[in-house]
């Protein structure tokens, strides 16, 4: 008989944390929530660890420790701060960490995590961007899954499994991407798009930060640099091609010339139900695709020269070290910036290009290297928006 799941859910309040909360109600036999964390959502945390009866809860912002506590049972067990995180990653009683926080804030708690034995279902793109050689060497070294929670490397990871011919006989990943809203918009007129143009996505809801990424390309680009990690493939080996209707999530072409894909509804349930259940597939509340209502799935290259996040991802991944870092914080500094109207849409890949053609790269051999890069970066990043928002 198969034992449950044991979780611990870091980021429980964002749209992951939600949909992995809805995939643990819809499978109470198989996956039990034993810990979880949020960064300052004291109300939503509060509640998921009432219908959870996690013991174990952590807030990253320390002063919001009194008003969570005023929430909770007694009884309950409450972290604060990076530390906190760290502590509820490395619990006993939990057998997979699920990391979904944005930032830099999961590198040392996923990391931690590896270290005490756990299984690792990502879902926080840092993690592996910025780390993925210190993390999949210390997978390695512990003996546990990374477990890819992206609808795109899930949907490779499900095509690989139980492939056992090895990367020699994989030609290439391909990523699939929705294109986000602007994929047929002239490139005369991107220098006009708004935030609230931006996070209007055609097929995915989204956080605010993934679903500009959408929109310029940039979160294809993170995904191409995980993906390099997470299956050992060279970054020459990993394509991208725009698929609007985000029905086929990725494919693997292997050298015979035979492609596989998986397919399913656009919902993040999906996925994270495959990583936490993975390797059987169990029935859940999740419905199958009905082919006869599709009208059509389509593809399409994208348009790198109009959006080249993807070429600067492809560079910073061929190269390594620290740039890839350089690559992720940058992105984020220009993406903060254009939210708040200090930067123009296309001035989110100029200020990475920008930050990347400064940077002086490093090895990447420990995560005080890494961090470090990532400090530079904002700091580079930063001056470079002030100076365009000066321009505005």
């Amino acid at each position: 008989m198969n034992r449950k799941r044991r979780v611990v859910l870091l980021g429980s309040t964002g749209s992951i944390g939600t949909s992995a909360m809805k995939v643990a109600h819809d499978l109470p036999d198989e996956i039990e929530i034993v810990a979880l964390a949020a960064h300052r959502n004291v109300e939503k945390l509060a509640e998921q660890a009432r219908q959870t009866g996690a013991r174990h809860v952590a807030i990253y912002d320390p002063s919001k420790e009194s008003e969570l506590r005023a929430l909770l049972p007694k009884g309950t067990r409450i972290l604060t701060g990076p530390h906190g995180l760290t502590e509820i990653a490395t619990l006993a009683d939990a057998d997979t960490v699920l990391v979904s926080i944005v930032g830099t804030a999961g590198l040392h708690p996923a990391l931690a995590a590896i270290q005490a034995g756990k299984d690792l279902a990502v879902a926080s793109k840092e993690i592996l961007v910025m780390a993925g050689e210190i993390i999949t060497a210390a997978a390695e070294k512990h003996a546990v899954d990374i477990l890819p929670i992206d609808s795109e490397h899930n949907a490779i990871f499900q095509c690989l499994d139980g492939h056992r011919g090895g990367e020699n006989e994989i030609s290439r990943l391909i990523l699939t991407a929705s294109g986000g809203p602007f994929r047929q918009l002239p490139a005369a007129d991107l220098e006009n798009v708004t935030p609230a143009q931006a996070l209007n996505h055609p097929t995915w809801d989204m956080g605010p930060k993934i679903t500009i990424d959408s929109a310029t390309l940039f979160n294809k680009g993170l995904e191409m640099i995980e993906a390099r990690w997470l299956f050992g493939i060279g970054m020459d080996r990993i394509d991208v091609v725009v698929h609007p209707q985000s029905i086929v999530h990725s494919m693997v072409e292997f050298t015979d010339g035979s492609t596989l894909a998986q397919l399913s509804r656009t919902d993040m349930c999906f996925p994270i139900q495959y990583a936490l259940t993975w390797p059987r597939r169990l029935k859940g509340s999740l419905q199958p695709l009905d082919f006869p209502t599709l009208a059509k799935l389509e593809f399409e290259a994208p348009r790198t020269r109009d959006f080249p996040a993807l070429d600067l991802a492809r560079r910073a991944g061929l190269a390594g070290g620290t740039l890839p870092s350089v690559f992720n914080a940058a992105n984020e500094i220009a993406v903060d910036a254009f939210r708040a109207g200090n930067l123009s849409f296309p001035g989110i890949w100029q200020c990475v290009a920008h930050t990347m053609d400064a940077h002086q790269i490093q090895p990447s051999s420990t995560l005080e290297s890494i961090v470090t890069a990532d400090h530079w970066a904002r700091q580079q990043a930063a001056g470079f928006c002030r100076t365009a928002a000066a321009s505005i």
